[in-house]
């Protein structure tokens, strides 16, 4: 037994399945979890001190890299002043300032603690905002684990959603649509159905649940001019975009103004934190000013504000995202240079420096493209990479992420490697 497979064991006596969220537990891929005691620059290191050059970067926030003596810095001085205060500080309104003035679309926002929190917030806000209960989410999106999210499509297109998850009642998920990814026909035709009844469209305008899609220009306008004619709410779902594939996350990419944008850990450098916020008109509904109420002791903890501004401050080098941008062409490139010498079909995408890995040579731009993809390859890819010292996603519906740390050594080694777990995914 391996000293991966006692930790696992001894898990499980007192947390469920042995993991604190399910992707973790490698059901996905099979096997045993790694257990992770460290981290730095581009690397994770087990309990036994074996390292891995790690592409998920605690599901993208460490865009710095691990341990950046920068944040490290920042973070040792406030915890020295105090955990938390439950009271208001300065230092989440420099935070505020400086995610407002990055993101244009945002007059005012609010901390929370979480993604979870920030997307289940908005969605209550843009309800109390428009006086309507149904809301419109797309295939393969992942909002959060609130109820009102946790909902799959129902028998046909436009109906009523129902339950993924046990827990969650029928009353919430009748009141949410689910449409096809990338899909602006399906958005027209939901909003003729439903007209005036809709409180909110949330999406990812990159998806990063499903794999990662980019998707159309039509798409992502569509939703805009959609939502601004019917008087729905846009919301976008940034937690895993924003400052990922570009300092202005999605919406600058796309050139559109969403009317909340929700975004997650990456805002405080990694440590436990999320946001909502957008249009002031609507911002204004949340309590203290107005009738809907979101409160958290937590939010706008001192140690992830001054963490959160200590990245901004690097981030916004000029040179910080093309810079990622070129690491990920070798990157990619070569990986589907060695699948093409090796004859695997495998196709990838990227965008500042979030990356998608299809194992496949059809398309991949919806939910039920990427569901058509080779998961046995994947599978197998992904222990390959492992036991070759490379740590990717433990599922195929998760994207990849670069950071500053990673070296032209790393990606190279990255490349050698799968050249060599291609080979054997041929021969297989």
């Amino acid at each position: 037994m391996t000293a991966n497979d006692t930790l696992f064991e001894a898990a499980k006596i007192h947390i469920p399945g042995g993991v604190n969220s399910p992707v973790r537990a490698f059901n996905g891929v099979g096997g045993t979890p790694v257990f992770i005691e460290r981290a730095r620059g581009s690397k994770i290191y087990d309990t036994e001190g074996r390292g891995y050059i790690d592409y998920i970067g605690s599901w993208g926030p460490m865009i710095l890299g691990h341990s950046h003596p920068h944040v490290i810095e920042a973070v040792k001085v406030a915890a020295e002043d105090g955990l938390s205060f439950g009271t208001p500080t300065p230092f989440e309104t420099t935070v505020a300032d400086t995610i407002c003035r990055i993101m244009p679309s945002m007059d005012k926002v609010r901390m929370t603690s979480s993604g979870t929190e920030a997307t289940m917030s908005a969605i209550r806000l843009a309800r109390g905002f428009t006086g309507r209960d149904k809301i419109v989410k797309f295939e393969g999106c992942y909002h959060g684990h609130s109820d009102s999210l946790l909902v799959k499509a129902g028998s046909g297109m436009l109906t009523l959603g129902v339950p993924t998850s046990a827990g969650v009642p029928a009353d919430f998920a009748k009141h949410t649509l689910t449409l096809p990814y990338n899909d602006p026909e399906a958005v027209k035709a939901c909003f003729t159905e439903y007209a005036g009844q809709i409180a909110a469209v949330i999406v990812e305008p990159i998806a990063g649940n499903m794999n990662m899609i980019i998707p159309d220009q039509a798409f992502i306008d569509t939703l805009r001019s959609e939502c601004s004619s019917d008087g729905a709410v846009l919301i976008f779902d940034e937690v895993m975009s924003g400052f990922r594939v570009g300092l202005g996350g999605a919406q600058a990419h796309f050139g559109v103004t969403p009317d909340l944008t929700c975004l997650g850990k990456i805002i405080g450098a990694g440590l436990p934190v999320g946001a909502f916020g957008g249009r002031a008109e609507i911002m204004n509904c949340i309590a203290p000013l107005g009738p809907v109420y979101q409160a958290g002791t937590l939010s706008g903890n001192p140690l992830a504000m001054r963490a959160g501004q200590a990245m901004f401050e690097l981030l916004e080098a000029p040179s910080f995202y093309s810079e990622l941008e070129g690491k990920l062409d070798h990157l990619l490139g070569g990986l589907k240079a060695a699948a093409d010498k090796h004859g695997v079909p495998f196709k990838t995408c990227r965008l500042g420096g979030m990356f998608g890995l299809f194992f496949t040579d059809g398309a991949t731009d919806n939910y039920e493209a990427v569901m058509a993809c080779n998961a046995a390859h994947f599978k197998q890819f992904f222990h390959g990479m492992l036991d070759r010292g490379i740590y990717l996603a433990p599922s195929s519906f998760e994207a990849g992420f670069i950071s500053a740390a990673h070296t032209r050594s790393d990606l190279d080694h990255t490349i050698v490697a799968a050249d060599e777990v291609f080979a054997l995914i041929a021969s297989a």
